[in-house]
């Protein structure tokens, strides 16, 4: 089964928009491509769901180092899947804007090609070539962060394009060390995932870990961990929602996966040390972003520092090394990726209707726009990890597997942190939801309350809100048993 034609399914899209169609064309074109997509994505997770490898059918040039196993396979569905939402819910975002034209056939242009930059990051085995995808995330991304050509927007795209390179030079100096441990061990492996890991043993420790906590903090910057996390609230705040829910709900997952690559390679190492990197950083992480969450005043922004936090969570997880605590966090990239997208669907329902992002202007939502006012109510309890939803469910996971392992201390915290963030959260969704205006709300708002309005979102935004939630919904209920009882497989 090849797998190439996966990444050339978005090359071609953005070709195709370029041609000079009509307006309606380009999110037709960009829903289409991320339907094919999803569907091949689909056939290769079930191909490795069976323990199986996925490579090129085409053994010549860069496709030699195409390969996909059973974590690269999870990453490319999660990106398909919320790339295709993501496609859905900007043919109503775009329309509802009153865009020209031709910025909407750039926005569509450069949405596709996001895409194929993640798309690459999992299909890829050779490390040096996983960089380059990541870097190549950064630039794409970084012009529809600057979409809306605000002040704040162009200050949010510089500031991201600019740490993000810093931490990717980091990265690269990282992988370097990486190939010179491996030429050090004498193995005749190839520079790939699987064939550093089998060379693991031989690699001089002292050089590996250099390398390992230059990749951890070059691509933690990109991943939003603290204190490399700056960039992150103002990007994801100012970027269009269907950009956000690309960004936090998969672009930080795929590449919090390359550094997850690390770890087999880390274990096979002896006098390694990389589990406890992993939970000092994970719970720094986790418990800034909590106490962030009670002081922020814009909705987007809340829910970009939900994401440090569950970044947090994840590395936290990966670092109890317990097979347990491997299978809940692998459960936890799932439950935040389909839940942070949602979130920011809902989020943008919010600015489509009232046009601010400020929490404090946001009262009484669920009387004007009864939909969008459940929608955010439901993205803050999933986020939150309130049961029955998906995060509960993972969240329960990683702190039973943590408590197995008696890290009773690093469990506590982290519990302490999940509840703050639940508050916080949820305070600031309820009075939005339910709050009542306040003479000073109603002075500082664009839309006047006095005025019964009821706002119907797009049908697309509806239509991609309610394919997200799905999930949400499905993986907070139900668990395969036999997928529960076997911890997914970290190598490759």
């Amino acid at each position: 089964m090849s797998i190439a034609f996966i990444l050339g399914m978005p090359l071609i899209a953005s070709a195709l928009i370029l041609l000079p169609l009509k307006q309606y064309w380009a999110g037709v074109i960009t829903v289409v491509s991320s339907l094919v997509i999803l569907v091949l994505a689909v056939r290769v997770a079930l191909f490795v769901s069976t323990g199986k490898i996925v490579t090129s059918a085409l053994g010549i040039g860069l496709l030699k180092w195409v390969s996909v196993d059973g974590l690269s396979g999870l990453i490319l569905l999660l990106v398909a899947f919320i790339g295709t939402t993501a496609a859905i819910y900007s043919v109503g975002y775009m329309a509802h804007g009153n865009f020209p034209p031709r910025k909407i056939r750039i926005y569509y242009i450069n949405f596709n090609l996001f895409v194929f930059s993640m798309l690459a990051i999992p299909i890829l085995a050779e490390p040096t070539l996983v960089w380059i995808s990541v870097a190549l995330t950064t630039l794409t991304s970084a012009l529809i962060v600057s979409f809306e050509d605000t002040r704040e927007a162009l200050e949010a795209a510089w500031k991201y394009v600019v740490l993000s390179l810093m931490g990717a030079g980091m990265a690269l100096f990282g992988f370097l060390l990486l190939f010179s441990a491996l030429q050090a061990s004498g193995s005749d492996a190839a520079f790939t995932w699987s064939g550093l890991a089998q060379a693991g043993p031989g690699m001089p420790p002292a050089l590996l870990q250099v390398a390992f906590l230059l990749i951890l903090i070059g691509l933690g910057t990109k991943v939003g961990l603290v204190p490399m996390h700056t960039w992150l609230p103002d990007a994801h705040s100012q970027a269009p929602s269907p950009v956000c829910a690309l960004l936090s709900g998969i672009e930080t997952s795929a590449i919090l996966y390359v550094i997850l690559r690390l770890f087999p390679i880390m274990q096979a190492t002896p006098g390694a040390h990389a589990t406890t990197w992993a939970i000092v950083l994970g719970l720094i992480s986790a418990g800034t972003a909590a106490f962030l969450l009670l002081q922020v005043g814009d909705y987007k922004r809340m829910f970009a520092f939900s994401t440090v936090e569950h970044m947090g969570i994840i590395l936290t997880a990966v670092g109890i090394g317990a097979a347990g605590a491997d299978y809940a966090a692998l459960q936890q990239i799932i439950s935040h990726s389909v839940t942070k997208s949602f979130c920011f669907f809902a989020a943008g329902a919010v600015l489509l209707n009232l046009r601010t992002r400020k929490i404090a202007s946001v009262r009484g939502l669920i009387r004007r726009s009864p939909f969008t006012g459940a929608a955010l109510v439901f993205g803050g309890l999933a986020i939150t990890g309130a049961p029955p939803l998906a995060v509960f469910l993972s969240e329960l996971s990683i702190l039973r597997a943590g408590l197995s392992q008696t890290d009773y201390v690093a469990m506590g915290l982290l519990s302490l942190f999940i509840l703050i963030a639940f508050f916080g959260v949820m305070l600031k969704i309820n009075q939005m939801v339910f709050g009542l205006p306040d003479d000073g709300v109603m002075q500082n708002t664009p839309y006047d309350y006095t005025v019964e309005h009821k706002f119907r979102l797009p049908f697309t935004c509806r239509l991609a809100m309610i394919l997200s939630a799905a999930p949400v919904l499905v993986l907070g209920l139900y668990v395969h048993p036999a997928t529960a009882a076997e911890p997914a497989d970290s190598g490759r």
